[in-house]
């Protein structure tokens, strides 16, 4: 006998809570029939797929390859049903959908309109995500689209939403606010640049850019945002770089920083709706794609 999808779930459910009894509350079932499935699945699998202890439950080492797999059967068992329920029309549904953080709020509030008018059975659940972690749970089929980096989800598809350009952000005080000009990056050498955490595109990109410059990024603050950091840069901790979706929604409202788009080729990224190749959504997903990228460009056209 086979472990059931019932029984994958739950040992998905328990790898992701860590617990046994979370697991239990989120699948809405009790606690000893959880345990005596999962003990029934590792019997038939031959495999311990968890290590019990006080402190919860731990995942083996062969547990893990498992799950794995056991996220690729329920996603791809999904995948099959979305596939039945919807045919041509599969922008319907719940769609759950990654975005990352330098994006989402500053694109999706003005596109939900008419998204909702062109697709009014569509409900997208919205996840604000670093780019590892979308990478991770598009992979695993926690997501089923994300809008993100191309770079960063080798062989999955997508379609271009927009290119946009990376900004400087300083005091207004600060020597560069002296010119409206894109600012060069010999001006930027020796500059200390304010950027987020690890676990971010914009990060790696910033720190490329710092490289380019001869200038470096500030060991003194990681912002967690992209508010924060343009905050710390109106307080002359640096300069801030920021992406131009964000410069036209947000940071041109504030007055305690001078902007300055960078005049260098480097100092740009391009914005893609990926998903994965076998998705049943993929030939609807390019509709939902050049919406986003319309509402994108008029942003971004924006004097």
């Amino acid at each position: 006998m086979k472990p059931t999808l019932r029984q994958l779930e739950y040992l998905v459910a328990i790898a992701d809570s860590g617990r046994f009894s979370d697991a239990a509350k989120a699948m809405n079932v009790s606690q000893p029939s959880l345990s005596a499935q999962v003990a029934d699945a590792e019997a038939h699998l031959g495999v311990s797929v968890f290590e019990r202890g006080r402190a919860g439950a731990m995942v083996t080492p062969m547990g893990d390859q498992i799950i794995r797999r056991a996220r690729y059967i329920l996603r791809q068992v999904a995948d099959m049903k979305a596939m039945a329920e919807h045919g041509a029309d599969a922008l319907y549904g719940r769609i759950r959908m990654g975005v990352i953080p330098t994006i989402g709020p500053y694109l999706l509030p003005s596109v939900t309109r008419q998204l909702h008018a062109r697709f009014p059975d569509l409900r997208l659940g919205i996840r604000d995500e670093p780019t590892d972690r979308l990478a991770e749970q598009l992979d695993d089929g926690r997501l089923d689209t994300v809008i993100s980096t191309r770079e960063d989800h080798p062989g999955m598809q997508g379609s271009v939403l927009f290119e946009e350009r990376l900004w400087v952000a300083m005091a207004p005080d600060d020597p560069l606010a002296a010119s409206n000009a894109p600012v060069t990056l010999s001006e930027l050498k020796g500059s200390p640049f304010l950027t987020l955490g690890l676990g971010h595109r914009l990060t790696w990109q910033v720190r490329q850019l710092a490289v380019r410059a001869d200038a470096y990024i500030s060991s003194d603050y990681e912002g967690t945002s992209l508010d924060a950091i343009r905050n710390m840069a109106a307080l002359g901790a640096g300069v801030a770089i920021l992406p131009e979706l964000y410069i036209k929604t947000e940071a041109r409202r504030d007055r305690s920083v001078a902007l300055r788009p960078i005049g260098d080729a480097s100092a740009r990224r391009e914005i893609s709706l990926i998903w994965r190749e076998t998705s049943p959504l993929a030939e609807n997903l390019p509709a939902l794609a050049q919406m986003l990228g319309t509402a994108a460009g008029a942003i971004l056209a924006k004097a």
